[in-house]
């Protein structure tokens, strides 16, 4: 007979304890107030969507939820703070996910981060498309007479953006009906509009959320949006194909919840519950089609999948934009 060291004995006592554990301990989550990293300076698009889902969190959660605002570098710089944060559930990044991570890493050289290995998905949230506008004043009242007019003033010609996905769009939208323009790049969407006014760019690209307002108060006039169908929120304003940009298809975003990778799947999974809680709710559909986005309830596979897949397909979109890595 072999005799088995004692501690050998002990291992299924210690697996069965730590098994034991890790739900318990998820059961026990949070147990302090939970951080959600934004990508987007106070106010704008992207702030007041991130502000919604936190507050709707806070009330399942049992717990107070801040929204951390880290802009900057295109978004690299909240989701770099995402990455590196503690893996406990605590802090949380909302984020359009298909450019704030899987474009980043087409878009940049260097990052410090890596949106496969650094993050765990939790669930996805909503999809967007962008909204390509020129000033409310503008004799320019069609996408027809905005290519008109960046034909006959190419040398001179510019359009403002603050995102990488506002930025692709534009490029895929110069490619396709042969066009040229050179890219401000701005902070955020309202230095956008102020160059805009003032006449220093000649069009912009930016998110429905801050399309709608501006188009809303009189500020801008939106010529076309980059789905393969009309937003709900603005019905009047055509998708590039209906506006006469052949070839274009569609370019949209999707908005999930990510935490650091090695966060404890007990963890996720009650996030993820959570989330499609809010995502289900009459309230939130509303609060979605209003801002221009259409509810898009998941589960972190599907995340996982689709996060993967947006790695592949923004690398494609930028070398067709014909975008130069930073």
């Amino acid at each position: 007979m072999v005799l088995l060291p004692r501690a050998w004995l002990d291992l299924p006592l210690l697996a069965l304890g730590l098994a034991i554990w890790t739900p318990a301990h998820a059961q026990d989550y949070p147990t302090r107030d939970v951080r959600v990293i934004c990508n987007f300076p106070a106010g704008t698009s992207g702030d007041v969507f991130v502000r919604y889902f936190a507050d709707k969190l806070s009330v399942l959660s049992g717990r107070a939820v801040t929204v951390e605002n880290r802009a900057g570098a295109f978004g690299n710089k909240g989701t770099e703070a995402a990455a590196k944060a503690k893996p406990d559930g605590h802090t949380t990044l909302i984020s359009p996910g298909s450019s704030t991570l899987a474009a980043a890493s087409a878009t940049f050289k260097k990052l410090k981060f890596d949106p496969i290995k650094d993050f765990a998905p939790v669930t996805t949230l909503a999809r967007l498309g962008y909204v390509v506008a020129v000033d409310a004043q503008s004799r320019i009242r069609s996408l027809a007479e905005l290519t008109a007019y960046l034909k006959s003033n190419a040398d001179d010609a510019s359009y403002g953006v603050s995102s990488t996905a506002g930025q692709v769009v534009a490029e895929l939208y110069k490619k396709h009906a042969g066009v040229m323009a050179k890219t401000t790049r701005h902070r955020d969407m309202q230095r956008a509009l102020t160059s805009l006014r003032a006449g220093d760019d000649d069009f912009v690209v930016g998110e429905p959320t801050w399309a709608i307002e501006q188009a809303r108060t009189g500020r801008i006039r939106p010529l076309a949006v980059s789905l393969d169908r009309r937003m709900s929120a603005l019905p009047d304003v055509p998708t590039m194909e209906e506006a006469g940009v052949g070839g274009f298809g569609k370019l949209e975003i999707i908005w999930g919840v990510y935490v650091p990778a090695a966060t404890s799947p007990p963890i996720v999974g009650r996030l993820e519950d959570w989330f499609n809680k809010i995502v289900a709710m009459a309230e939130t559909r509303t609060f979605l089609n209003n801002l221009g986005f259409d509810a898009l309830p998941g589960n972190s596979k599907v995340l996982a999948e689709l996060t993967a897949e947006d790695v592949k397909r923004w690398r494609l979109y930028v070398e067709l934009a014909g975008i130069e890595p930073q």
